[in-house]
């Protein structure tokens, strides 16, 4: 059994939970409204975000962030991804110097064009030894209930994969364990930026043609910047990237499928913000990832189009035209 923490009593930190306690472990959830803890607490359930699902005894939660941290062996961080730095600035002073800590989130912060374990690092001072990611295709709402799904613990230090990934096999939840952060974290975000497309082909009425050849095309951007970057191509035909990739651009239950749905339909990115009160990832990272394309010098029409229908300066229909009309090329091109 370890002691294990998990920062962010949303949809995927509640639902991570139940995969942490159920392979054993003592789980402490830090929430930011008091009112939640309470509920999870007393009745042993998440009602705001998997309702009807009753969570392990072995669960409980608190606001404060020492008594959740306090003798963690490992430290889980779920929280939207533009608010990691600002919410680790505040809790870096109560985590255990050798705790590893464990990044959920799926995404490029924006301005520094860091991945989530970067923004980690430079926060904490952790080394990559002590730090790994958990990525594949893991809709909370499956996993919540228990359904069947595999994911990648990647961590530098091998050794420290196995770790995780012993800490997080459950019955229903199988980890398999890769040293290819880059690649991982990579294919986490640029999915996001994929769903967005796929979900505004849906929104405009196209069918499963447009979609596949979205989902396609969007691996091999992701490919093409991942290893640029230096990381594994083969880590992109994996959990971390097709994998993920196919559950996040096909599923009803994709926050950043539903958000390019409604753009498709013809709705601002400010009116489905007000609308909502879940993140949808893609539309907080298009633009970074756009950026680190280009400082890069990758070419990335999904993510530069996709931002410029989120920022309202084309519509979704301009978008899917200027993908046909592109110059044509070899497919390895």
């Amino acid at each position: 059994m370890s002691r294990v923490v998990v920062f962010g009593a949303g949809s995927w930190g509640t639902a991570f939970s139940i995969v942490l306690a159920d392979a054993g472990n003592d789980v402490t959830i830090w929430g930011r409204r008091p009112e939640v803890c309470e509920c999870i607490n007393a009745s042993h359930e998440n009602v705001d975000y998997h309702p009807g699902i009753i969570l392990p005894e072995t669960i409980t939660a608190t606001h404060d962030p020492e008594k959740a941290a306090a003798g963690a062996d490992l430290v889980v961080l779920s929280t939207p991804s533009q608010s990691l730095r600002e919410n680790l600035t505040e809790w870096a002073e109560v985590i255990p110097d050798d705790a590893v800590l464990v990044s959920l989130m799926k995404g490029v912060e924006l301005h520094t064009l860091k991945r989530m374990s970067e923004v980690i690092a430079e926060v904490t001072g952790a080394g990559p030894e002590r730090i790994a990611v958990v990525t594949g295709p893991n809709l909370s709402g499956e996993i919540a209930r228990r359904e069947p799904a595999a994911s990648v613990v990647a961590c530098a230090d091998e050794e420290v994969a196995r770790r995780v990934q012993d800490t997080c096999h459950s019955r229903a939840f199988r980890p398999y364990r890769s040293t290819d952060v880059v690649g991982c974290e990579l294919g986490g975000a640029y999915k996001n930026v994929v769903a967005l497309c796929v979900g505004m082909a849906a929104g405009l009425g196209f069918g499963d043609n447009t979609k596949a050849s979205l989902i396609t095309r969007g691996l091999a951007e992701t490919a093409r910047l991942a290893m640029a970057l230096d990381a594994d191509p083969i880590t992109l035909m994996g959990l971390a990237g097709l994998g993920d990739l196919v559950a996040t651009c096909s599923s009803p239950l994709s926050r950043n499928r539903r958000f390019g749905e409604k753009l498709g339909q013809g709705l601002s990115t400010e009116q489905i913000v007000a609308s909502t009160r879940q993140v949808a990832e893609g539309a907080k990272s298009c633009s970074s990832i756009r950026e680190l394309a280009r400082r890069t010098g990758v070419d990335a029409p999904i993510a530069q189009h996709i931002d410029a229908v989120v920022k309202g300066e084309i519509g979704a229909r301009d978008m899917m035209s200027a993908f046909v009309e592109r110059e044509t090329k070899a497919e390895r091109d």
